[in-house]
């Protein structure tokens, strides 16, 4: 299952907005709230006042509300279909009908390979919206098929980002795609089934622990995040005889990883800032599930004297992601200056490896050529991947570069020569990338890397690596598919084996065999309330706290959240008593064990992905005083 700990969007109301020219059920959820603006002048009279303890807790509350507020109300990324564009399911082929029982309705997508360069699951993301009142639940309900041969196949999917927004429901959508050069595919996007559960899908990509500190493994390598920072802090490279990729020693006075960026010198060479230097993320969002596994920190880099300077002059955001069955990850990194600022120095890449692990060198020009050995120094100003590997082991790590550009300032600079031995710990490369040293408010430096671990030799492995860049850099196209699909295919195609491993997209419980015992279990936990809110007479369907209701037999299991780490204790839901109080509740597993059909309720409690006001449904929110405004009419 994905987690997300913010997500974002616009065109609703949210708890933290200002009272004037609002409706009167706006004006409600103000007043069990305050908004952005009275927290602000409460802060700045009690630092007037130099009430610092008051002022602390302010500047917490302060954020509560802008990250409601950012939950509510940051535009969702535009899809490439439209909202209403869209087609029933009724309307396919008699047999692609079948496979497809128990959704209603599916989107066109055309997956298109530019380049003539084979792709082997190469990850594609595409943002999508739909109908609000089609669907309950779109991490449950979307599912993706490719047409083979005729044939409609599923295709592994990752569903996050999930946004209500007005009449609209928003998300991304991530899944791994094969294609041949030059080739052209159609994809139906299923969504609207009711019954649909949260998908399982065969994965290697394991990831472990939990908020930002986690252990990420699948078949070619386990990354080790810091426990305090988030950094990449070791790299295990999952062959015969598991080369371990780390920095030792003290560090600076924070704990080592291998990944030191991003920093910079500020005025006068008086200290480096470096987000290694932080205690813990200042804030971020964690994504995870069977595909890819997504940690994003961002925040201004810490004094080796924090907080006595505390400058925040240069935001930095840094994205890892990792995916299930391939030999690399990307960095997606920005540094955003907030100020005009002087840096003596910046650097947004730098790699460092105790050990003497490798024996040769690994740099690429902006051409896509692979060389061996030393940059020359013509060439030190034109690396665009960088890295080392092994002769005898054949262990190698490397740095593909596809995006490098900035704004407000003058072109990168495209340095960064590797070096083999440095300081005692062994290999190093460090990108420094400014031209200027005074950096005007508003500039700013973007990053999309990609970190290769594969065994390399010469020649192939140059190809191999030259390859892969040559993908990355130009990803799979995603657009609108205008074409009606046709399951209709010559005799000699249609005699090879179906490739697809399901007898139809559903599974058990998904294709209208379990609906009515279903609809009963969704409509007796709406007997299950919330009684800490007094008045509202809200349950937890309405709150959005149940995830997925699975039915096996006699059996169901429920996969539930709760609404904020301060109240981790699900079982008071389902089994907690709450007749001191005169909502008129009862436990959930007492309601559902009254269910005909249900001998056995299991329950699963999650924190992935944590629950934010996107999940109420529209009685919700309106039991809430958050009803949307401006909705948009769209089809039924």
């Amino acid at each position: 299952m994905a987690c997300v700990v913010l997500m974002l969007s616009c065109s609703s109301i949210s708890l933290g907005q200002s009272t004037a020219n609002v409706g009167d059920s706006e004006s409600a959820a103000q007043r069990r709230s305050d908004s952005f603006e009275t927290k602000m002048r409460l802060l700045e009279s009690a630092w007037e006042k130099r009430d610092f303890d008051l002022a602390r807790s302010l500047t917490h509350s302060l954020r509560d509300t802008v990250v409601q507020t950012q939950q509510e109300e940051t535009p969702p990324a535009k899809s490439p279909v439209e909202t209403n564009q869209l087609q029933s399911v009724e309307s396919l082929a008699a047999e692609w009908k079948e496979w497809a029982r128990g959704w209603r309705y599916f989107k066109r997508l055309t997956i298109e390979e530019t380049v003539a360069e084979p792709r082997h699951s190469e990850p594609v993301e595409v943002s999508l919206s739909f109908p609000a009142n089609q669907v309950t639940s779109l991490a449950r309900e979307i599912r993706v098929a490719t047409v083979s041969f005729g044939r409609l196949v599923e295709l592994p999917c990752q569903v996050f980002g999930e946004v209500r927004r007005g009449n609209e429901r928003h998300c991304k959508i991530l899944f791994m795609v094969d294609s041949l050069p030059k080739q052209k595919q159609d994809l139906l996007v299923f969504y609207s089934n009711p019954d649909a559960e949260l998908p399982q899908y065969p994965s290697d990509l394991l990831t472990e622990g939990e908020g930002f500190g986690l252990d990420i493994s699948n078949a070619h390598f386990k990354a080790s995040l810091s426990k305090q920072t988030g950094q990449l802090e070791r790299l295990v490279l999952r062959r015969e005889h598991g080369l371990e990729l780390f920095s030792g020693g003290e560090g600076h006075g924070e704990p080592p990883g291998i990944d030191w960026a991003h920093d910079y010198v500020d005025e006068d060479g008086f200290q480096k800032l470096r987000i290694s230097l932080w205690d813990r993320c200042p804030d971020y969002e964690v994504i995870r599930g069977p595909l890819c596994t997504i940690v994003r920190r961002w925040g201004f880099p810490y004094s080796p004297v924090h907080p006595i300077y505390s400058p925040s002059r240069l935001k930095v955001d840094i994205e890892y992601r990792f995916y299930t069955g391939l030999p690399w990850f990307h960095k997606i990194g920005s540094m955003k200056a907030i100020q005009d600022f002087s840096a003596q120095a910046l650097r947004d890449d730098e790699w460092v490896f105790s050990g003497q692990s490798f024996t040769d060198k690994l740099w690429m020009t902006a051409d896509g050529k692979l060389h061996t050995g030393d940059v020359p120094t013509q060439q030190s100003e034109n690396l665009w991947g960088i890295g080392f590997f092994n002769k005898v082991s054949r262990d190698s790590f490397m740095a593909l570069f596809l995006e490098h550009s900035a704004t407000g300032i003058p072109e990168l600079k495209q340095n960064g020569a590797p070096q083999l031995y440095y300081r005692w710990h062994g290999s190093v490369w460090s990108r420094y990338p400014l031209t200027v040293k005074n950096v005007p408010a508003g500039a700013e430096l973007r990053q999309k890397n990609a970190y290769l671990a594969i065994p390399f030799a010469e020649p192939d492995g140059s190809k191999t690596i030259e390859s892969l860049r040559r993908c990355l850099v130009n990803p799979l196209k995603v657009s609108a598919s205008h074409a009606a699909p046709q399951p209709n295919v010559a005799p000699e195609v249609a005699a090879r084996p179906d490739p697809t491993t399901q007898p139809r997209l559903g599974r058990a419980g998904e294709t209208g065999d379990c609906s009515q015992l279903k609809l009963a279990i969704w409509q007796a936990l709406r007997d299950c309330k919330d009684a800490q809110l007094y008045t509202a007479d809200i349950n937890v369907v309405e709150l959005g706290l149940v995830y997925d209701v699975r039915v096996r037999g006699d059996v169901v299991t429920l996969v539930m959240a709760m609404p904020h780490r301060g109240r981790p204790r699900l079982g008071y839901f389902i089994d907690g008593s709450i007749s001191v109080h005169p909502t008129l509740s009862v436990p959930i597993r007492e309601r559902l064990m009254n269910v005909p059909g249900v001998r056995q309720v299991v329950f699963e409690q999650t924190w992935e992905p944590e629950w934010n006001s996107n999940r109420l449904t529209e009685e919700g929110r309106k039991k809430l005083g958050m009803e949307f405004v401006n909705d948009r009419d769209l089809p039924d």
